[in-house]
């Protein structure tokens, strides 16, 4: 008995880190700000840029002043953000060979390179798989 409290615990201690680690797609990071942070952002960051640094900056200028719901989201939200974006510059570096061997004849036009990338899911190597979920590209 005591074994499957001490599993419980564990599991209710862990179960918001594992929530927090999935990530979020870029328009769901911007639902989860909007959703979250709409009042506050027009309250105290009016006139800044949709830019997401900037109004990260500004919300975090302000958190003295903004909701407690704004403060638990944005940090979240934001990093999704910016861990899409560090996939999407990195990906064509960790899926090279697969550009060189599987995509060469499309290799000059993105679109259709990333279009390769996706059609040869099954030849393209575990990294290279990783990084196209990553970017959110599957």
């Amino acid at each position: 008995m005591n074994r499957i409290r001490i599993a419980l615990f564990v599991l209710a201690v862990c179960a918001p880190s594992l929530a927090s680690a999935q990530a979020l797609k870029f328009e769901e990071a911007a639902s989860l700000v909007g959703a979250s942070c709409a009042k506050d952002i027009d309250d105290n960051c009016r006139g800044v840029n949709f830019d997401p640094t900037r109004l990260k900056e500004c919300l975090y200028r302000n958190q003295d002043v903004v909701s407690a719901k704004c403060q638990a989201d944005y940090p979240r939200a934001f990093s999704a953000i910016q861990q899409r974006i560090t996939a999407r510059t990195t990906l064509m570096k960790l899926c090279n060979w697969e550009m060189n061997h599987l995509c060469s004849e499309v290799r000059t036009d993105p679109a259709k390179g990333l279009q390769c990338l996706l059609d040869s899911t099954k030849k393209a190597t575990g990294n290279c798989n990783k990084a196209i979920a990553a970017a959110g590209y599957r």
